[in-house]
């Protein structure tokens, strides 16, 4: 990709984000602007928004990788991110607005009458922000490193910068027109590659990816080792090779490689004929891409689906950044609409991913041994176009990868601070709200500069499961159960979210690689889930008397509609 168009394009996208936000100080004053926008954006607006800040790196580079690298089980990511929104429609938004609550620790505490419970849930929206946060900023990382070759913590810093400066300007209300902005951005970005993209593969005769095989290098490639690899070559194959293979120093020399395990050392460029076989590295049989539950996950395929299945579609209604967006609509209805219209904008940006996974496996399967297969979307426009139109494609493909991680990081700091600034600092207000925007972001920065070789989604996969295990048994019951007490909620989120939170930092922190306690842990939803409904109900129903007494009006407040406004006289 030409450095010039690229950083030219991230640019422009991030002096955009900088200027709404500074400009949001001309409209942004009260705690409630910059909480939740004085309750009065509009449901088109919002939806916009919404979409916007949940677009983020992991749908718009990490899912196209996935799909790349492990086939057609991947697209239960996008099928449960959307679906998410429609089990958040059907139990959660109406009620939640209804609520008049700033955060998710608000709503716990205003609902069971208890300091406990909101401590825990806060604890519980920080970390889960913090978890969400770390893909953006290694997808920032991978970004700038594949624009400019600067290391990849210098790219989560700049985001981080940019961030932090938009929130703490603007609040709220200046980020709606931001994150607004950056879904047509985002949806532009991919759609009109897109069209350049499968032009250039009906000119090229449309031939399809090796369905049930590992996959062949289309065209003759040049794949560089940026650390050592240990490669399985399925079948004999000559390469032109620079660097060691095998212990043994080469300089532009072609020899063969037999079948079997190779050792190829860091800085090695081997060129790969059209044709050839992809060496996958760490692999040694070959699964079908094309047919469900057969790529290798551990071994445990129909597992890890259910675990993927059940964190998106119940984990979308407790994600904070999400959430807090509903408190902006004017009343339930209007929440309710904002669902709705998200849906639509959602099933429209997801219905190009599966394209550009694809096309990444036919035209860049190289990515696959490299290990950056997030990369896939950002250099497919230089692979097939080329050209000046190539370069400019991939400059519109990366300011849109831009706007993916700031939009969502925007919200998730927005939510995160908003959490810090309530419950940690000594008081609530504009200034204390800015001063827990550091803290907010400089915590995942510092952990996603440790952090680096996790797929982009599968991290996102794991912020998911944490919410599905605490906050969607806690609101689900808390709207729809008048028989929950505190004992019981803070049960369920300690048994449920407390398990999964530990589960997920296990596999970050790569404590088991392989085996069954890996899939467990890697995949915790399947069983935290039910342990946090199952611990909430239980506990209340054995401290029955500890219901708390305003229960009654509570749930009036969040079920009966909000009266017609006045007219104007």
């Amino acid at each position: 990709m030409n450095q010039t168009y690229g950083i030219v394009g991230v640019t422009a996208v991030t002096l955009a984000t900088v200027l709404v936000g500074a400009l949001g100080l001309r409209v942004s004053r009260t705690t409630s602007d910059f909480y939740v926008a004085s309750r009065t954006v509009a449901p088109s607006l919002n939806a916009f928004a919404v979409s916007g800040e949940y677009l983020s790196a992991a749908s718009f580079l990490g899912v196209a990788g996935l799909v790349l690298a492990q086939g057609v089980d991947m697209l239960w990511f996008p099928i449960g991110y959307t679906a998410g929104f429609l089990v958040l429609l059907a139990f959660v938004a109406a009620p939640l607005r209804r609520s008049g609550a700033y955060t998710l620790p608000d709503f716990a505490e205003a609902r069971l009458q208890s300091r406990a419970v909101r401590r825990i849930a806060g604890v519980l929206v920080v970390g889960i922000g913090w978890l969400y946060l770390l893909p953006q900023l290694r997808g920032a990382g991978l970004t700038l490193r594949l624009l400019t070759g600067a290391p990849g913590w210098l790219g989560g810093l700049v985001v981080a910068a940019v961030v932090t400066v938009a929130v703490a300007a603007g609040g709220m209300r200046s980020i709606t027109f931001v994150q607004a902005f950056q879904y047509w951005l985002k949806l532009t970005a991919l759609l009109v590659p897109v069209v350049f993209l499968l032009l250039a593969w009906r000119a090229d005769h449309t031939p399809a990816p090796a369905w049930d095989d590992r996959p062949v290098f289309h065209r003759s490639t040049e794949v560089r080792a940026e650390g050592p690899l240990t490669l399985t070559v399925p079948d004999p194959v000559r390469v032109t090779a620079s660097g060691t293979v095998d212990g043994r120093a080469v300089h532009g020399s072609s020899l063969r490689l037999d079948a079997g395990r190779h050792r190829i050392g860091a800085d090695t460029a081997l060129r790969f004929p059209a044709g050839a076989r992809v060496p996958l590295p760490g692999r040694t049989a070959p699964s079908s891409w094309a047919k469900p539950l057969s790529s290798d996950r551990e071994q445990h395929g129909l597992y890890a689906t259910y675990g993927l299945i059940l964190a998106t579609f119940l984990g979308t209604m407790g994600l904070p950044h999400v959430v807090v967006r509903f408190y902006t609509n004017p009343d339930g209805h209007a929440a309710r609409r904002t669902t709705v219209s998200v849906l639509a904008l959602l099933g429209a940006f997801y219905l190009l991913i599966p394209l550009y996974g694809m096309l990444g496996r036919l035209y860049a399967p190289d990515l696959l041994l490299t290990g950056d297969t997030d990369a896939a979307v950002l250099v497919l426009p230089q692979r097939l176009v080329g050209g000046v139109a190539g370069e400019l494609l991939g400059a519109l493909v990366a300011g849109g990868a831009c706007a993916a991680f700031l939009s969502t990081a925007s919200g998730l700091a927005m939510s995160v601070a908003g959490v810090l600034a309530q419950d940690v600092l000594p008081a609530l207000g504009v200034r204390r709200f800015r001063l827990a925007t550091l803290p907010a972001i400089a915590v995942p920065t510092a952990a996603a500069a440790a952090v680096s070789d996790l797929p982009v989604a599968d991290a996102v996969g794991l912020a998911f499961a944490v919410s599905a295990s605490s906050f969607c048994p806690l609101l689900v019951l808390g709207i729809w159960w008048r028989g929950l007490t505190p004992p019981g909620a803070i049960a369920g989120l300690l048994l449920g979210g407390g398990s999964a939170l530990a589960a997920v930092t296990a596999t970050i922190a790569g404590g088991t690689r392989s085996g069954r306690l890996h899939t467990l842990l890697a995949w915790p939803a399947v069983w935290s889930v039910p342990v946090g409904f199952t611990a909430m109900v239980l506990i209340s129903l054995a401290t029955r008397d500890r219901v708390p007494p305003g229960t009654a009006v509570a749930m009036a407040r969040l079920h009966l509609p909000e009266p017609p406004p006045t007219p104007r006289p």
